[in-house]
């Protein structure tokens, strides 16, 4: 396969699971602000539009245009603003570019739903999406991005476009992950709130459903909510499909394909299989004595190096 259509469907994949994450990192901040007990003085549950923009890793485009993170300001920024190369409408209107340039590598199901999902984009300007249209428009983008993952999985052949269209997915939902988990872990510490409160219970259900992984939750952990918890489940709980371990377990697996299929395995592999030992391997009690806030920076991080070597070996480099 020639490089120029890996990094397209890499990147056509990439993005539509960006716009899913991006929904969700919006539906959690308006969660969050409509919380129904809020201690007095406790500045620290002001922040959820604030963290949005940091989970989007849009902090410095948005702070040159915004003086402060309001609801309407970051709705717009995240969602429809042309000028932010990672909003919800930039990563559509890229996804279908790029996609159009390799037609022929996708299946007619993906090809469409790119296509309708770009055409029926316009439909939802800010203007119907304030107040009890934005869950209406959030769900529609939700639906669009799992459409597109469905219909990759249903129809591709199990070889090289199908690997370089899940290891976009599966490097964009990592990463993800890590974000909320890191930015939301320091903003929601219980430091005013004592753990097992309602101020808690709240805060700590919302980052669960933001990743789809509230009942999942429930099915694994018995006693309640707890932070460990939720930090053990999102990041190294193989049965969660959106935590660490499992999106370096799906990188590693696809990589591991692409060496056979093309007889070579470069320093990606390596660093993959790496990873993906550390994670499996890890206790949430070594975790934690390292720091939270540590891993998951380190994690990032890695995981960005690792989406460089796949550029080097693979892709446009």
């Amino acid at each position: 396969m020639l490089s120029r259509t890996a990094d397209n469907l890499y990147w056509v994949a990439r993005n539509m699971e960006r716009i899913e994450n991006l929904a969700r990192i919006i539906r959690v901040a308006d969660r969050l602000s409509l919380m129904p007990v809020v201690p007095a003085g406790d500045d620290s549950l002001g922040d959820e539009w604030q963290s949005a923009i940091i989970v989007s890793g849009s902090s410095e485009g948005f702070y040159a245009k915004y003086e402060e993170a309001t609801p309407e300001a970051v709705i717009s920024y995240i969602a429809f603003d042309p000028e932010n190369p990672s909003s919800i409408r930039s990563c559509i209107e890229t996804a279908r570019r790029n996609a159009r340039a390799i037609r022929t590598a996708l299946t007619t199901e993906m090809w469409d739903c790119l296509n309708t999902t770009w055409l029926e984009l316009p439909k939802w300007n800010e203007s119907r999406v304030r107040g009890s249209g934005l869950h209406r428009f959030l769900d529609w983008v939700k639906d669009r991005a799992l459409l597109f993952f469905g219909s990759t999985q249903a129809t591709m052949l199990r070889r090289d476009s199908l690997y370089f269209a899940q290891l976009g997915t599966f490097i964009e939902r990592g990463d993800n992950t890590a974000r909320i988990l890191d930015v939301k872990y320091h903003i929601l510490l219980p430091e005013h709130a004592p753990v097992g409160s309602a101020v808690d219970y709240y805060q700590w259900s919302s980052i669960l459903r933001a990743v789809s992984g509230f009942r999942s939750y429930y099915v694994l952990y018995k006693d309640g909510i707890k932070p460990w918890r939720v930090a053990e489940f999102l990041t190294i709980e193989e049965q969660m499909p959106r935590s660490l371990v499992n999106c370096m377990s799906r990188i590693n697996e696809n990589l591991l394909l692409l060496g056979d299929q093309y007889g070579q395995r470069h320093e990606c592999h390596r660093t993959a299989g790496r990873l993906q030992s550390r994670l499996r391997f890890s206790r949430i009690d070594d975790i934690f004595r390292q720091g939270l806030h540590e891993f998951l920076t380190e994690y990032i991080e890695q995981n960005n190096q690792l989406g460089q070597e796949i550029s080097k070996s693979y892709l446009l480099g």
